[in-house]
């Protein structure tokens, strides 16, 4: 169903009407499913990411070009998205090019702004986050800059996997805990074992877990998002649907945790986090009850996204295909699942190689 803020009706005719902000008017797309028309509105805003305004004014300042971009691609991404790319404007773009007429920028320029930005204290993932948005807008703004020499070298970062004598430490104290209804324990230990995200984990309601038939249904996430509604940006915690369609997923729970989650099970409309309707656990705070769970139980520090690490690394190691695993952990391919979040450990290298004979 459309929510506030998107643009999106039902008609008297029974169709359903998307608007979309091309030029400063809008333009009204039509279809007879809600799904329908939000995909046409977010195909419409996709084009408009490399858009260009029908009269493009060349003595516009680079900060009245990215605020018109912005205008113009927000209603067809997520909120998250869209508060993004305004904290990357704000942030990294205006305060060193936003005062550039745009018929002033040159290459030369542009490079150095990439320059500053690997110079800088940011990430490498974060600064090609800003070069893209960078690029859109002045693509947007019909400036002929060449990007493709930029290059920004990110890399791999390496991943906290729990060791086997710390998941150890780990599943015994939370089990303990989980039999006591600790709703904290109970939420880690279903990421050590299914590989959710926090977000994920924090949008779980009872009506997403089918007890009889052993299953978990991820079909929401949570995150806090900038919220524009007021004359300040402020945030909000908002539950939206996943990080993509693959993120759609479901997970069969083995019989462990459908034993613990029986003896906890709250109305179905319920936050398993909280047992209530009402009340939720946003992400950052299940991230401190995490970190202050371990440091409590001696286990070294580590965040909560450590555990997805964890699930798939022991699931490549007790033989798990790639397959299977890549849906479990909602990839959109297989190539990401092996890539990102495999980690072999020396143990499993050495069983490997004692496979080896002459």
């Amino acid at each position: 169903m459309p929510r506030t803020g998107e643009n999106i009706y039902k008609r008297k005719d029974g169709r359903w009407e998307a608007r979309v902000l091309v030029d400063g008017e809008y333009k009204s797309l039509y279809a007879r499913t809600y799904a329908e028309v939000k995909q046409k509105q977010q195909a419409a805003a996709a084009q408009l990411l490399v858009a260009v305004p029908a009269k493009p004014q060349r003595n516009l300042l680079l900060e009245r070009a990215a605020a018109d971009w912005l205008t113009a691609v927000r209603l067809g991404v997520k909120a998250s998205t869209f508060g993004k790319y305004e904290r990357i404007v704000r942030l990294h773009i205006s305060p060193a090019l936003g005062k550039q007429r745009l018929d002033h920028i040159t290459q030369a320029q542009i490079e150095q702004f990439a320059s500053g930005l690997i110079a800088g204290r940011l990430s490498p993932k974060t600064a090609q986050d800003v070069l893209v948005v960078t690029k859109a807008i002045l693509k947007y703004a019909k400036l002929a800059i060449d990007f493709s020499s930029i290059k920004i070298k990110c890399e791999p970062k390496e991943m906290r996997v729990l060791s086997k004598p710390e998941q150890d430490i780990l599943v015994r104290c939370l089990a303990e805990n989980a039999k006591n209804a600790d709703a904290t324990a109970l939420g880690v230990l279903l990421a050590l074992y299914t590989g959710m995200r926090v977000g994920e984990l924090c949008a779980l309601r009872w009506e997403n877990i089918d007890l009889a038939e052993k299953m978990l249904y991820i079909k929401s996430t949570m995150q806090r998002i900038p919220d524009f509604d007021g004359s300040e940006v402020k945030t909000k915690v908002a539950v939206t649907s996943p990080k993509s369609k693959s993120s759609l997923r479901a997970i069969p729970l083995p019989d462990f945790l459908v034993s613990l989650l029986k003896s906890a099970a709250a109305s179905p409309e319920a936050f398993l986090l909280s047992g209530k309707s009402n009340r939720f656990i946003e992400p950052r705070t299940m991230q401190n009850r995490f970190k202050a769970c371990i440091a409590t139980w001696g286990v070294a520090s580590a965040n909560f996204h450590c555990l997805r690490h964890t699930f798939a690394t022991r699931c490549v190691e007790i033989g798990f295909d790639a397959k299977t695993l890549s849906e479990i952990l909602g990839h959109s391919s297989v190539n990401i699942t092996l890539g990102r979040y495999v980690h072999s450990s020396i143990d499993l290298k050495r069983v490997h190689m004692e496979k080896l004979t002459m």
